[in-house]
């Protein structure tokens, strides 16, 4: 029996802008007013690059007078007072996520466990393949399997069907759970801040194929994985969490890469729950996390 997180009445304000007095006040003082609760609030103030950033998990009094899309509408006045830019979440709404496969089962079977265990506030529209391996795990869990196999001379086409089911089911998040097929710049650009990547190796480093034996060659101490955003640059995306073990000189290529399971799949789950959960936020080519 499925088990889900009570999310009702939570909701969700993320905040950047430039670094300036006031703001904290000002958006804690507007939900006050309007019946909200703050239950959490988390903040960073980069100096490098003089940003704000905010995450806020506020509730509504029974009591008040507005609703939640008051709140919404009206924020707008001091976001544009301040510069804002702004999202604002109703925490009960599951994060729709479509999961990318090939042939690797490990970290859609973690998923899927997750899922069902209701770890991840998430709704998986459909799960789509390159190969037809995993369909009857997929078929036997009840999701919807869509084969959508690629070549060289199909990819612009296949790509433009991606893109169409991903409008058709409302999908949110775009999960790359081991699927070895490289996305294209245009398709990267349409998925910005909205599709993650599980790198099998601990980025950056060791790019390319067969990390893990890279990292024997070079008598590596921890191995590991990382999850990111995908971008048109291969593997360089903002990184939204990564995982590590340590290994000593006595691990070969096989063992690294049955150990490398375990890390890939803590560290795409974390990434999913992370965004799921609104807690990650975009800073050019970094993420500020609000754990």
């Amino acid at each position: 029996m499925k088990k889900f997180v009570d999310y009702s009445n939570q909701y969700v304000l993320t905040v950047n802008c430039k670094t300036a007095p006031g703001i904290v006040a000002g958006i804690a003082s507007y939900l006050t007013e309007r019946g909200g609760y703050i239950a959490e609030l988390s903040q960073f103030d980069d100096k490098i690059t003089d940003q704000f950033f905010l995450r806020t998990l506020f509730n509504i009094a029974t009591d008040s007078s507005h609703t939640f899309q008051d709140i919404h509408d009206g924020f707008d006045v001091l976001a544009k007072k301040h510069g804002i830019t702004w999202s604002m979440y109703d925490a009960s709404l599951p994060t729709k996520v479509l999961i990318m496969v090939s042939k690797f089962d490990h970290c859609l079977v973690d998923l899927l466990y997750r899922y069902n265990k209701g770890e991840l506030n998430i709704e998986i529209t459909a799960i789509v393949s390159n190969h037809q391996d995993l369909q009857s795990i997929v078929e036997r869990e009840g999701f919807r399997f869509i084969y959508l196999p690629v070549t060289t001379e199909t990819k612009a086409e296949k790509e433009a069907e991606l893109l169409n089911i991903i409008n058709e089911t409302g999908t949110d998040l775009v999960v790359l759970a081991r699927y070895m097929q490289i996305l294209s710049d245009n398709l990267c650009k349409h998925l910005h801040g909205r599709a993650i990547n599980i790198h099998h190796s601990f980025l950056p480093g060791f790019k390319g194929a067969k990390p893990y034996h890279q990292a024997y060659e070079r008598g590596v101490k921890l191995i590991g994985a990382t999850a990111h955003y995908v971008t048109g640059d291969l593997d360089e995306g903002p990184i939204i969490e990564q995982s590590v073990l340590p290994v000593s000189h006595a691990y070969y290529p096989d063992e690294l890469v049955s150990l490398g399971r375990d890390t890939e799949m803590r560290a795409l789950a974390g990434a999913v729950k992370l965004h799921a959960e609104n807690r990650v936020l975009i800073s050019g080519n970094k993420t500020i996390i609000f754990k």
